[in-house]
């Protein structure tokens, strides 16, 4: 070898290093800094994602209306869900938004410290707006038995199969598309805002759709949105407000479970 050679190979060498940390710097950028990750989450795929659930809640309705019994009310559910998966799996088909789908072992705690603590806010709630001390939750039994459906519809529903489908469509596709849109036009800290104020409300009215809601449900479902939306901008991170959200609903499970049993 030259000495020629040798002193390119010098030269080319810190180049080739700095390109080489240029490249992992450019990997490690997260969806809420911009970036390829989310350029093609913008607002054809929000369009998209409330077309499919307008079809799902549509249908859902029809289903209630034709058959309104507890074979009926399941088929329903399944077209909600439907709605929802649809824009999750384009969206996620499209890409993934760098960091997103992360799990740390303090969303863990996010979970279950938030979660049981939008139970007890929506149990003062409750209270609020019943006067008074209410009693515990109980589920209808049937010859003191729990009905055969109460495993899937009050249980692996709401506990499991809700949280995912719902987190991922309003606190992954929707907040995520509306944060990027917003965020190339207003910054980062407005766009976060925008974001979560937006799917808090369209999340409350989703939860509107199967009745009326007393004030004091309203208020406990924006608790909810607010806290997951402000998980996932803070952290960048989906499976918090996920958790967050299933151990609320769980601890309604938990509460309505002895509550029957106590009965």
């Amino acid at each position: 070898m030259t000495s020629s050679d040798t002193a390119a190979r010098e030269v080319a060498a810190p180049d080739e290093k700095g390109a080489s940390r240029g490249r992992a710097r450019t990997r490690r950028r997260l969806w809420f800094e911009g970036g390829s990750s989310v350029q093609r989450w913008g607002y054809d795929l929000l369009g998209w994602a409330m077309i499919s659930f307008a079809i799902g809640t549509l249908a859902s309705a029809a289903i209630l209306a034709a058959a309104p019994t507890p074979a009926g009310r399941t088929l329903a559910a399944v077209a909600v869900w439907a709605g929802m998966l649809a824009p999750i799996v384009l969206a996620l088909r499209r890409s993934r938004p760098r960091g997103l789908l992360r799990l740390r072992g303090v969303d863990i705690l996010y979970g279950v410290v938030l979660g049981v603590s939008l139970r007890v806010c929506q149990g003062w709630l409750d209270q609020a707006a019943a006067g008074g001390v209410t009693p515990f939750p109980a589920y209808p039994t049937i010859d003191g038995a729990l009905p055969a459906s109460w495993w899937f519809g009050d249980l692996l529903a709401p506990v499991v199969i809700s949280p995912v489908l719902e987190e991922f469509f309003f606190r992954a596709v929707l907040l995520i598309a509306i944060y990027s849109v917003a965020r190339r036009a207003l910054g980062g800290a407005v766009a976060g805002f925008v974001a979560v104020i937006t799917t808090t409300g369209l999340f409350v009215v989703a939860h509107t759709l199967s009745g009326a809601l007393a004030w004091d449900d309203a208020a406990a479902y924006t608790l909810v949105g607010l806290t997951c939306g402000l998980l996932v901008v803070l952290t960048g991170r989906i499976w918090g407000a996920v958790l967050t959200h299933a151990i609320f609903n769980a601890s309604w499970v938990a509460l309505a479970t002895v509550g029957t049993l106590l009965a």
